[in-house]
C-alpha cells in the first residue's frame, strides 16, 4: 500500500468524519499506527479542544514542541485545549490505534449564538492535558452522532455542543433571559407549531431559540421543563407518532412509512420505534389492526 504523503511515515491509515453543529466544527479521526509517531496538529488558527476517545497499545500525548515531552502525567480519557494561534504536536509511543475528536470553536459566533459572555481567561489559556469525565462523555456522544443523517440529529448535536461550550468556557449567566423555569404558553405553542410544520426536516436549536427570543441554552432548559423532553426527543417522538398514525390509517409498507417519517430506511425506523414503544412497527400495527 502506498503511503499517503500527508501522513506521518508511521501512520498506516486514517479514517475521518466531520460535522458542524451550533457553529462548532468537529473532526473525528481514527489513526492506525506502527511504532513511534510525531505530527503537528491541524487547525492552529482556531480555538480548539482535542479529546482522546481511544488509545490502544500505548499512550499518546500533546506537546508544545515536537521533541519536548509533556510535563503532565498521562491520565485516562485525557484532552487538551489550545487557544487560536498556539501550535501543538501529537506524539505516540507504540500506539496501534488512536481515535480522537477535535472541536474547533468560532468564539465570537458561538458567543453571539448562545447570547452568552465567555470567560476570556479560559479562552486564552492553554490546557496541555486535563481530564473532565462530564466533558469527555459529552464529546463522545457528539462524536458518535457525527455522520448520522437522521433529522433529529441536528437538535441533538446542537444541544451537546451548547453543553460542551458551557462546560469548557464556564459561561456566565446568559443574556436576555427571563426568570422562569419553563416556557410561557405562547412560546411553547410557537415552537411546537414550528416543529410540526417542518416535520420531519432537520431543525437547528438556534432557530427554535431565536423564534422565542431566548438563548439556546436557556431555551433547552425551559423547553424540557415545559414538556419533560429535550427538543430533539420531542421531535423524534413527534416523528414516531406521525408514523403510528400512518401505520393505523394506511396499508403503506414499512419502508414508505419510514421514509415519510424521515428515517433512512426501515431498519433505522424499526430501531427507533421499538426503543420508544417497546414493539416493532409490524407487531405494533398488527396488534392494533387485529
Amino acid at each position: 500500500m502506498q503511503q499517503n504523503p500527508d501522513l506521518p511515515e508511521n501512520v498506516v491509515s486514517v479514517s475521518a468524519l466531520e460535522g458542524e453543529y451550533n457553529g462548532v466544527r468537529i473532526d473525528v479521526t481514527g489513526f492506525h499506527c506502527i511504532g513511534q509517531v510525531s505530527h503537528q496538529f491541524k487547525h492552529t488558527e482556531e480555538t480548539r479542544l482535542s479529546v482522546v476517545l481511544e488509545e490502544i497499545g500505548g499512550r499518546c500525548e500533546p506537546r508544545l514542541r515536537p521533541n519536548r515531552p509533556n510535563p503532565i502525567d498521562h491520565m485516562p480519557r485525557h484532552m487538551h485545549f489550545a487557544p487560536a494561534g498556539l501550535e501543538m504536536w501529537g506524539h505516540t509511543d507504540e500506539v496501534r490505534f488512536v481515535r480522537d475528536a477535535t472541536l474547533s470553536f468560532d468564539v465570537e459566533r458561538l458567543s453571539a449564538t448562545l447570547a452568552t459572555v465567555f470567560s476570556q481567561d479560559l479562552i486564552s489559556a492553554p490546557r496541555l492535558r486535563f481530564a473532565d469525565e462530564r466533558l469527555w462523555t459529552l464529546v463522545r456522544l457528539l462524536s458518535e452522532a457525527v455522520g448520522n443523517t437522521d433529522p433529529s440529529t441536528q437538535l441533538y448535536c446542537d444541544g451537546l455542543t451548547t453543553a460542551i461550550a458551557a462546560r469548557l468556557f464556564s459561561l456566565s449567566p446568559p443574556l436576555r433571559e427571563p426568570d422562569s423555569t419553563g416556557l410561557a404558553p405562547w412560546r411553547l405553542r410557537r415552537v411546537i407549531d414550528y416543529l410540526d410544520a417542518r416535520l420531519p426536516e432537520r431543525v437547528e436549536l438556534g432557530q427554535l431559540a431565536e423564534l422565542v427570543g431566548l438563548s439556546p441554552s436557556h431555551f433547552s432548559r425551559a423547553f424540557k421543563a415545559s414538556t419533560g423532553m429535550a427538543p430533539y426527543q420531542w421531535q423524534l417522538d413527534a416523528r414516531i407518532r406521525r408514523a403510528q398514525a400512518q401505520l393505523l390509517d394506511t396499508d403503506a409498507s414499512l419502508d414508505a412509512v419510514a421514509q415519510a417519517a424521515g428515517f433512512a430506511d426501515a431498519v433505522h425506523f424499526g430501531r427507533a420505534f421499538r426503543k420508544l414503544t417497546g414493539a416493532t412497527p409490524a407487531a405494533w400495527r398488527l396488534d392494533r389492526k387485529s
